[in-house]
């Protein structure tokens, strides 16, 4: 199976007589801080055009579950609900065809016939085939063109031993952001300070006192400040975390109720850690989710299916979830996101292999640029 990776998504001919026939969008006023006006539009995560003023316009920050807005500077914007303070001018209707000066673009979904935006509709399958060369390709141009790639891993990816190659994803420029859990952190730092992760060996040996090796590695960590000045001071000496602070790529560590320590750099409160995951989601040029499945469709909610390049023009974005369930790659389509290519897989294999793939093409790419 390959992976839709690259697909153009054209705009609609706006000077079509079924367009120019549309009216404009109606606005109604927020109610109150973090409050929608009944029979507010909300939002899909596919390419979405507003008719204001007799123009049809894109929101910016795109996403499925929000609001349109237009604030006072004229600007159109997609929000959370949450986010709409009293007396925005929000969009109100619910047809996606234009016909209430809001179009949905679904055409290209299914070959260029009309679709619709809908939960429950994944076919995913571990017997399908995984086409690597054509990730590793899309990773390689998303390095080429400045892009940003947004990794979303769970702690499996370090227990499983992927733990050198996700280290050097980021080393060698492809992770735009990394996103992931207090876990995540925890177990690469442990493996770092005591070369365990959950106090198991390389060779997945129980150790002696081993249960509480990451406790002491939180403990290191919090005592240091924070991951960063843990890095400085020679705490942490590799591995993922360490890989972001060298190579000063961005990182967002969420928490949740079971949580140990946690890290002091995780964001603690869960909006304030979505608010945190969706500054990156925003300029995400493409995304590879591994091995977690909250994070995965978390971050899948926050992501449009489409990206738009500088010059106006729009792809399909880029999205690999894998996992060895084909449950969690299922449930990601089943939520929206679409666009998902899945890979069930375990991530020790996906990682190997994937990070063999991209050595050969940046191999083949350098070897074709010599000159004759």
């Amino acid at each position: 199976m390959v992976p839709r990776v690259s697909t153009s998504i054209p705009h609609p001919d706006f000077a079509a007589e079924r367009f120019t026939r549309c009216p404009d969008a109606r606005f109604q006023p927020a109610p109150a801080d973090g409050v929608l006006p009944d029979g507010f539009f909300t939002t899909t995560n596919l390419p979405t055009y507003v008719r204001i003023d007799g123009q049809w316009r894109m929101p910016r920050e795109p996403r499925m579950d929000g609001a349109l807005v237009l604030d006072a500077q004229g600007a159109l914007w997609i929000r959370e609900g949450r986010r709409v303070r009293a007396g925005e001018r929000v969009v109100v209707g619910f047809a996606e065809d234009g016909s209430e000066g809001v179009y949905v673009n679904t055409a290209y979904l299914g070959g260029g016939g009309e679709g619709e935006f809908k939960f429950m509709t994944s076919e995913v399958s571990r017997e399908k085939p995984i086409d690597y060369a054509q990730m590793a390709r899309v990773l390689v141009d998303e390095r080429e063109r400045g892009g940003y790639p947004i990794w979303v891993t769970g702690p499996a990816l370090v227990h499983s031993r992927a733990r050198a190659d996700m280290t050097w994803f980021i080393a060698n420029g492809f992770v735009g952001a990394l996103l992931a859990g207090n876990a995540v952190a925890v177990h690469d730092i442990e493996a770092s300070i005591f070369g365990t992760t959950l106090g198991m060996s390389g060779t997945g040996e129980a150790t002696s006192g081993g249960h509480g090796l990451h406790m002491r590695a939180i403990n290191k960590v919090r005592a240091a400040g924070s991951i960063a000045k843990a890095v400085e001071a020679g705490v942490i000496t590799n591995g993922i975390m360490h890989a972001c602070v060298v190579h000063k790529v961005p990182f967002v560590l969420t928490g949740s109720i079971r949580d140990d320590g946690p890290l002091p750099d995780v964001v603690t409160d869960n909006v304030g850690g979505q608010d945190a995951m969706r500054r990156h989601a925003v300029k995400a040029t493409m995304a590879v989710l591994v091995a977690t499945a909250l994070h995965a469709i978390a971050t899948g909610n926050m992501l449009p299916a489409f990206v738009t390049e500088k010059d106006g023009s729009l792809r399909e974005l880029p999205t690999i979830c894998v996992d060895s369930s084909e449950f969690v790659v299922s449930k990601l389509k089943d939520r929206g996101t679409h666009q998902a290519f899945g890979v069930v897989t375990n991530a020790q294999d996906f990682m190997h292999v994937l990070r063999l793939y991209v050595e050969r093409e940046l191999s083949a790419r350098a070897s074709a640029a010599k000159p004759a």
